[in-house]
């Protein structure tokens, strides 16, 4: 009996020392066996799969911190993670962050954030609120995402934004407030803002009476907004007009009876203006390791750009540019060399203005798209007697 017991603790502890003398990190595999996932064509049910290697999980990956759960910031960061993960060189990561303001002290401080969402007012912002003069400095964009309407949503006794002088305003900070701070400044409206109310809870405060009016900056359709009973129609969304003070950072746009049929009447379109959400990288050294990672995803980012424009993506993904020049802003250095390598050249913001401009037309006009050059240039024209209807 006692031998047994000799037996058995001396077989345990030579197992004990072959788990220790064992690696603790998994070997990598040879190169043919690298694949974590079967090809999607085969059926891969009955193979061994292979947990990728550790060291080339963290040289391709990358993170995006977006925005809360619900908008196409959100959305546009699961999009990514679904188009551009080939597990092989770039995975991407979508991390949940307050918003565009919130996001900038993320992508400067967190150690673990390589990219995020940033609209392209936010620096004007950072001047205004934080008195930091100059936070692009360290900061760099890749490209232009989509477009960030400008919401108004106020009683109808008030009938254009310039009304709001000396109101009280709800715009939480990552909604809106920065939009209505920079665009209250520079259209020298005097208002009090309360930014820490959340948006469900805005809404009632207008109602109530406890506020004037709300101020949202965000994609539309903006559901919230949509979803406003507004039976009585004793609200409404104001126009924001296209005024020159604006014109150097927002770009015109519209919004609809199609869209918010409970905030405008059958028919009605009012003007408004948009911010660019951009994706912004901090301002990684060269050649560092940092700057390597985002160089990677850049490439393929951009290569596989179209595939973002087709269904069942996000819609506002068609308003995605990796050529336009922002205003303010300086492009991440290995998206520039992406574009010279590829002799794609840079759009103007007057470009994009032109480009929403006649898109704005085609909705009006209800005109179809033809393909034949004599008709698109009879529409051209039609489009250039329509802008100089509209003015500027």
């Amino acid at each position: 009996m006692m031998f047994v017991r000799y037996f058995l603790a001396a077989c345990i502890g030579l197992c004990m020392l072959a788990i220790n003398a064992m690696p603790q990190t998994v070997a990598r595999p040879p190169a043919a066996q690298q694949q974590a996932l079967p090809n999607a064509a085969t059926d891969g049910s009955n193979e061994t799969w292979t947990i990728p290697d550790r060291n080339r999980i963290n040289e391709g990956t990358v993170t995006v911190i977006t925005a809360p759960v619900g908008g196409a910031t959100a959305v546009f960061g699961s999009d990514m993670a679904r188009v551009l993960d080939d597990d092989a060189t770039v995975r991407v990561l979508p991390v949940i962050g307050k918003g565009p303001v919130r996001n900038v002290v993320d992508i400067l401080y967190l150690k673990s954030i390589d990219m995020g969402a940033v609209a392209a007012d936010v620096p004007e912002f950072y001047k205004l609120q934080y008195k930091i003069p100059d936070i692009t400095s360290r900061l760099r964009y890749i490209a232009k995402l989509y477009h960030n309407e400008l919401h108004v949503i106020a009683p109808t006794a008030i009938k254009s934004i310039f009304d709001l002088e000396g109101k009280r305003v709800v715009a939480q900070t990552d909604v809106g407030y920065y939009s209505a701070k920079v665009i209250f400044s520079r259209l020298n409206i005097k208002a009090t803002f309360d930014y820490r109310t959340d948006d469900a809870r805005s809404i009632q405060k207008i109602i109530d009476g406890e506020a004037d009016a709300y101020i949202t900056s965000t994609g539309k359709v903006f559901q919230l907004a949509r979803n406003i009973k507004n039976e009585n129609r004793a609200l409404h969304l104001i126009p924001v007009p296209y005024d020159p003070r604006l014109q150097d950072m927002y770009l015109p746009t519209t919004l609809s009876s199609e869209e918010y049929p409970n905030l405008l009447s059958p028919g009605e379109t009012i003007e408004t203006i948009a911010t660019s959400v951009l994706l912004v990288s901090f301002n990684w050294p060269e050649n560092s390791e940092r700057y390597n990672r985002v160089a990677r995803f850049v490439d393929v980012f951009f290569s596989k750009m179209e595939e973002f424009m087709k269904p069942p993506r996000h819609p506002k993904w068609k308003e995605a540019s990796i050529g336009i020049v922002i205003p303010g802003w300086q492009r991440f250095k290995a998206a520039d060399d992406w574009l010279v390598r590829h002799n794609m050249s840079p759009v103007s913001q007057s470009a994009e203005i032109e480009k929403i401009r006649f898109e704005q037309f085609l909705a009006d006009s209800r005109a179809p798209i033809s393909s034949d050059p004599t008709k698109r240039e009879a529409l051209f024209r039609q489009f250039m007697e329509w802008q100089k209807r509209k003015g500027p």
